[in-house]
């Protein structure tokens, strides 16, 4: 009995840090997305460095907690990034210490980051969902075998999804056209090489008990 109440308490601590890692990824993309970069001569929001863990990331909650757990993950994401962004608004908006200066910097960086959240928002919310189901049926049909190939399929399919719908909510007339598709080019590349690479990773949480609503 208490060796079963260790392997559970093992479990929760991995799904709490599972949980917080993708929030702080989300949150974290959604900021360095303000920044356009260059990578191997192709531009990319630097949002992209980071936001492709929040896949593989999100597979492992699916796989731990079920699709229910990870819905309600990407929405409280979703919640929290706009907590943050009114909450950057706040701050630019109260007036200055004079004796520290205007400090305007902090304002003229982060005051974009309401439309940068508002894309990222849909886009996760949109591709992340897919995500589940996708993921999900494969679960249903497949059971615990090719764990490695519910990861590829469902990230292929939400990748493309996301950055396409982030790239134009971002920067679609902000940008020249050309740049936009570089940046969703770039963004879906990065963002399957880290799936690949994060595939393994899969491996290290248990399958949760119940996988369906």
């Amino acid at each position: 009995m208490g060796e079963e109440r260790d392997v559970d308490g093992t479990v929760t601590r991995r799904l709490v840090i599972v949980v917080a890692a993708y929030i702080a990824a989300q949150m974290i993309s959604d900021i360095a997305s303000l920044r356009i970069v260059l990578l191997a001569g192709w531009s990319m929001d630097a949002g992209t460095l980071i936001y492709p863990l929040t896949f593989t990331l999100r597979d492992l909650v699916h796989k731990t907690a079920g699709i229910s757990a990870a819905r309600t993950m990407i929405m409280l994401a979703a919640v929290i990034n706009v907590v943050m962004a009114a909450s950057f608004w706040l701050v630019g908006q109260l007036p200055p210490d004079p004796a520290v200066g205007e400090q305007a910097s902090f304002a003229l960086l982060l005051a974009p980051v309401w439309r940068i959240v508002a894309a990222s928002i849909v886009a996760e919310v949109a591709s992340e969902l897919l995500d589940t189901s996708v993921y999900q049926r494969w679960v249903d049909r497949m059971g615990p075998r090719r764990q490695w190939a519910r990861v590829l399929v469902s990230n292929g399919a939400s990748v493309p999804v996301d950055s396409l719908l982030f790239a134009f909510l971002a920067f679609g007339g902000v940008y020249d056209t050309a740049v936009v598709w570089a940046i969703v080019g770039t963004n879906v590349a990065v963002k399957l090489l880290v799936t690949v690479v994060g595939v393994p990773l899969i491996y290290l949480v248990p399958e949760a008990r119940r996988e369906r609503v």
